[in-house]
């Protein structure tokens, strides 16, 4: 199973170790695991791990809290990933959606490239837009 959600992950863009992470993550049951856990459930180097929870981290796809037991940091999953992933990935259609914009500006909207880059502004602004809706619409399953 975390084969699988590894395999998929990697196919939305991840890297293979960040997946292998993220996957791991999601499917135990405590939802959080030290480095140390990691690098024994994944048999993979310490710099490894350490460098796939950066990346994850700076998606904001894991957290991170102070296991004061152990005074060492678990990387955490909770249900609220999906919904944070949809925001980033809405905001980065309204990045593109500007960009386009600009460019339709600049090289006027009159032009064939100007007209391509106008229609790619408005796409990518209305799939922002309704990701934004779907995401808040749905985010009751993720607390349930």
């Amino acid at each position: 199973m975390e084969g699988k959600l590894t395999d998929v992950l990697v196919a939305s863009g991840l890297t293979r170790m960040s997946a292998r992470v993220l996957a791991c993550l999601c499917t135990t049951h405590s939802g959080g695991l030290t480095a140390a856990d990691l690098v024994r459930r994944l048999r993979v180097s310490p710099a490894s791990i350490s460098k796939a929870v950066g990346e994850l981290e700076a998606m904001n796809l894991i957290g991170r809290e102070r296991d004061h037991r152990r005074r060492r940091d678990r990387y955490i999953v909770d249900n609220e990933i999906w919904y944070r992933s949809l925001l980033a990935s809405a905001q980065f259609n309204n990045n593109i959606a500007e960009v386009a914009r600009q460019s339709a500006e600049a090289l006027g909207r009159s032009t064939p490239a100007g007209a391509r880059m106008d229609a790619m502004s408005e796409f990518f602004e209305q799939v922002g837009r309704e990701t934004i809706a779907a995401a808040q619409r749905y985010r009751h399953i993720l607390t349930r």
